[in-house]
């Protein structure tokens, strides 16, 4: 079976390398983006699986890349997980509207956002059909 593909979206260096060791460490595929716009440019070259999305993004927010991702048909099915830094009470419920698939506020538990992203990969893997 092929690797799961994580795109991992945050304009803080540190932070991509430390989720793209710890995701690598569990064998997902990863691929990084620093801004809103080189995320949607690299979701729409290389369909990643799950996307970990920051809020605050130069050159477009979190919020205009999870719009531009989920009115796009080629990429409205990838699941998003927003990962931020940003103040839940007033964004949580916003980002869960707009189509996010979960929010965490940083820095997150490792094994809390395995979590989420393993229940996330199973909840939009195809599945099979039995016969009747």
């Amino acid at each position: 079976m092929d690797k799961s593909k994580i795109l991992i979206v945050d304009d803080d260096p540190d932070l991509r390398r430390a989720l793209n060791i710890r995701l690598r460490a569990h064998h997902y595929e990863t691929l990084q983006a620093s801004d809103g716009y080189s995320a949607i440019s690299m979701a729409q070259k290389e369909q990643p699986n799950l996307i970990i999305l920051d809020l605050g993004l130069p050159a477009g927010d979190g919020f205009s890349v999870l719009e531009r991702l989920k009115n796009s048909d080629t990429l409205s099915s990838i699941p998003v997980i927003v990962l931020t830094a940003r103040d839940p009470h007033s964004d949580e419920q916003k980002a869960l509207l707009a189509g996010a698939m979960a929010y965490y506020q940083k820095p997150v538990e490792n094994d809390e956002l395995l979590a989420a992203i393993h229940a996330a990969l199973l909840n939009t893997s195809p599945r099979s059909v039995s016969p009747v």
